[in-house]
């Protein structure tokens, strides 16, 4: 008998699964050595695993459209941090409220600018004195900085590279 071209296992005969599961006692493998060796897992490299995560983040970063507030000038609102200048980006709208009640803000009207990520890494980062990197929302869980290294910002402006303004 077929239904939907699967045999129908009738009375009296066994299904083709019991072959897989009904052991007899002698065959049952009841200890971790009568199954066999078991190969070790191999060792993940926690470091190259990250900085492929990473570099997949800031591939979305720089694809993506971030909030940038502006300050009291109109221009890009950015922070010093230990001797790096800091753009200041936004995910989106709920991260840049956050960020506001954080810093005591909540209150007041934030205007900001719609900016690709690449567009403050390549363009804008350049144009601020000294060392700058972009901080992506900064005051919350999963915040991230994007430092002004090679790989990241323009090699003309990568610390590590030696770049200068």
């Amino acid at each position: 008998m077929r239904d939907n071209g699967d045999d129908i296992v009738g009375p009296g005969r066994p299904s083709r699964l019991t072959e897989l599961v009904d052991w007899s006692e002698a065959e049952r493998p009841t200890t971790p050595q009568d199954v066999g060796p078991v190969p070790d897992p191999a060792p993940v490299d926690e470091f190259a695993f990250a900085r492929r995560q990473f570099r997949m983040l800031l591939g979305e970063f720089r694809r993506a459209a971030v909030l940038v507030p502006l300050d009291a000038a109109g221009d890009l609102w950015s922070a010093d941090q230990g001797g790096v200048r800091w753009i200041c980006a936004f995910s989106d709208e709920e991260a840049l409220a956050r960020f506001a009640g954080v810093r005591g803000d909540a209150g007041r009207e934030w205007v900001y600018r719609t900016v690709l990520g690449a567009r403050l890494l390549d363009v804008m980062v350049p144009l601020l004195p000294g060392p700058a990197g972009v901080a992506l929302d900064a005051g919350g869980e999963g915040g991230v900085l994007f430092p002004p290294v090679a790989g990241i910002v323009p090699d003309a402006v990568a610390v590590d590279l030696g770049g200068t303004r």
